[in-house]
């Protein structure tokens, strides 16, 4: 249950920063139980559909060396500011570029997060 709660600050943080960095990305709220509310919803996405979409676009993904991977974190991006906005708690994305940058920016600080946090993150045994 640690672990759950740790990932789930980490990708509130994540998708904070990266609401606040990118232009382009207006939040409908800054409080953090809304951005505690997206995370989660990110979260969901990304366990839910981020495996299926990889699945079904494997030859994709081959063929671009893994950098189609990059469109499916703007897509699920963009979800997480779609599904959010009909809560009442999401962001808007002024178009694909914001959504891309702000996939990336997430991403990459959600790894960094996670190196540091990593001993948290290990399954206990």
């Amino acid at each position: 249950m640690n672990r759950f709660f740790t990932r789930w600050a980490i990708n509130a943080i994540a998708l904070y920063i990266a609401i606040n960095i990118v232009p382009g990305i207006q939040a409908q709220s800054t409080q953090w139980m809304a951005i505690f509310g997206l995370a989660l919803i990110f979260g969901l996405l990304n366990a839910l559909l981020r495996p299926l979409i990889k699945l079904l676009t494997c030859p994709l993904i081959f063929l671009t060396l893994g950098l189609f991977t990059l469109l499916i974190n703007t897509l699920l991006f963009y979800l997480v500011g779609l599904i959010g906005t009909n809560f009442g708690i999401g962001f808007q994305v002024a178009g694909f570029w914001s959504a891309f940058w702000g996939g990336v920016i997430t991403s990459l600080v959600s790894i960094a997060l996670s190196l540091v946090f990593k001993e948290d993150l290990k399954r206990r045994k």
